[in-house]
């Protein structure tokens, strides 16, 4: 199946409350080129250097998300143009990309992660992490993020039901934090859901999933 057969086939199967990240890591240009004329236009890396090379090259008018972990001396070079950063982990990381953003006179969305898997391996904040940052005084100050949602991301396992109560938890952070009346708060996105569970994490109330070899092929 072509790349544009499977995108249209996922975007098919997807609710329209749904939006759709077509994750190009590690893909070469002429493969995102297949997806944008098929109509596809946000697109999710995790290298910040590969994203500016195909953000140089390609259509200005693609919305790039920073899917991967980011390290905070990397922020810079993607604060021109990045759409969204999803693995937001640290109010280390959210003052960086405050800083950075105000230099480009932007506002810069962002997705606090939180930490849902039972794997120490995966990146996020736990609740009293989350509670702490929100609560700040500081958090209030930063004029030139917004927090837009959350992402997490389930254990790697075939046990759905584990996946489906790790996904449950998520969404109930997002209900409770939708209370939430600071400024930098605007809770619309919740980022759950890759190739192999997508289909559970929409069940669970995610409106954004990160798919990438159920469109492009598995990576080499």
């Amino acid at each position: 199946m072509s790349i544009k057969e499977s995108l249209l086939k996922i975007k098919e199967e997807l609710p329209d409350i749904v939006t759709l990240v077509a994750v190009s890591k590690t893909k070469p240009i002429s493969d995102i080129e297949e997806a944008y004329n098929a109509g596809q236009r946000i697109f999710g890396e995790n290298k910040i250097q590969e994203m500016v090379q195909k953000w140089e090259i390609l259509p200005k008018d693609i919305e790039w998300h920073m899917i991967g972990h980011v390290q905070t001396n990397k922020v810079k070079y993607m604060a021109s143009f990045v759409s969204l950063i999803h693995g937001v982990d640290s109010f280390k990381l959210l003052k960086e990309i405050n800083k950075q953003a105000k230099k480009h006179s932007r506002n810069i969305n962002c997705l606090l992660q939180v930490h849902i898997a039972d794997e120490t391996t995966k990146f996020g904040l736990n609740t009293s992490e989350l509670d702490k940052i929100i609560n700040s005084d500081e958090f209030n100050t930063l004029e030139n993020i917004t927090i837009v949602g959350l992402m997490g991301m389930a254990t790697f396992t075939p046990n759905k039901e584990q996946i489906k109560k790790e996904f449950n938890f998520l969404k109930f952070i997002f209900n409770e934090l939708k209370n939430n009346t600071s400024n930098n708060l605007q809770l619309q996105i919740l980022s759950m859901g890759m190739s192999g569970d997508y289909k559970t994490a929409i069940e669970e109330g995610s409106t954004m999933v990160r798919i990438g070899s159920s469109i492009f092929g598995s990576r080499n």
